[in-house]
């Protein structure tokens, strides 16, 4: 299973490169395409687990003027 995410900057807010480094921390990784960003989930992710992720992303980017969409997915997109 994978979250894919997609950032809006606001350039009133934090620089791009400051966004990076914190997404990566949380085990996100940069692609090219229709998403900025993937997470790749291990075995046996249930609906809670996501959302409590969903919950660390949103606490990540608060305050930083950075909108986001996830989407998870199964198989291999």
């Amino acid at each position: 299973m994978k979250t894919y995410l997609v950032l809006w900057f606001n350039s009133n807010g934090s620089l791009p490169s400051e966004i990076d480094r914190s997404l990566m921390s949380l085990g996100f990784q940069p692609v090219q395409g229709n998403y900025d960003y993937v997470y790749v989930w291990g075995n046996n992710v249930d609906l809670a687990d996501i959302l409590k992720f969903t919950d660390k992303i949103h606490m990540t980017l608060k305050g930083t003027g950075v909108m986001f969409k996830t989407e998870t997915v199964n198989g291999h997109n």
